[in-house]
């Protein structure tokens, strides 16, 4: 694997180290970020990126919101055309503070999915389960799913992401070890990413006329292609 160079930023989609992470990551969840979402300007120039990070032992976990897309209306307004979601992040450890890019794992999280993750209590768990091929000729070929477990004694939560992919015959796990404080971390930020993945934020400050009620609702699932590798 190789090491980060400050001049290479194609280093960032192998191992990197610990001690350059921050630095690593504006360069590949851009990446991430750019290859996932579909807003109405293409251009990303002058866009910011931002992400929370947890490296533990074995794999790393990355968190970063994606904004809504929105579509134009005959009145002149817009309405949200795809949801947004918080897109988590894995990849492998494959050396003491060293990590796998390329063997990233993607889940998108809807907002009924974060609303479960902030409401989440100490002893309490959770799981979800997705498709990124549903309703397509490929559903089924991939499967994931998500997991949050206590760790016990109130002290954090087991993150479980299992990606099972039928046509390649791969079976993924990986799990991150997030502590309370980090919990902490994670629950805030949800909150405050929830209204704007849901365009609650921009509804709430323009002055374009409300949506005709003929209108079509927008989907509660994130879309399936945020989960896919570009």
């Amino acid at each position: 694997m190789l090491r980060l160079s400050r001049f290479l930023p194609s280093a960032c989609r192998r191992g990197f180290d610990l001690k350059e992470s921050l630095w690593c990551g504006s360069l590949t969840f851009q990446q991430a970020v750019s290859t996932a979402a579909t807003n109405l300007d293409g251009n990303l120039s002058g866009k910011k990126f931002a992400s929370y990070t947890v490296f533990k032992g074995k794999a790393a976990l990355s968190i970063h919101p994606i904004l809504p897309s929105f579509s134009k209306l005959e009145s002149g307004g817009s309405r949200v055309s795809k949801n947004g979601s918080v897109m988590l992040t894995f990849f492998p450890a494959v050396g003491q503070r060293k990590y796998d890019y390329t063997k990233k794992q993607l889940f998108a999280l809807s907002p009924t999915e974060v609303g479960s993750l902030i409401s989440l209590g100490p002893a309490e768990s959770c799981e979800f389960f997705h498709d990124p091929s549903m309703k397509s000729s490929n559903e089924g070929t991939v499967k994931k799913s998500l997991s949050i477990t206590p760790l016990g004694s109130d002290s954090g939560y087991f993150v479980n992401i299992t990606v099972v992919n039928s046509a390649e015959r791969t079976n993924d796990r990986l799990s991150v070890p997030i502590t309370k404080a980090e919990f902490a971390v994670i629950r805030t930020t949800l909150s405050f990413a929830l209204p704007h993945i849901m365009g609650w934020d921009q509804a709430l400050t323009n002055h374009h006329p409300a949506p005709p009620a003929s209108s079509r609702p927008t989907v509660e699932r994130p879309h399936p292609d945020s989960e896919w590798e570009r």
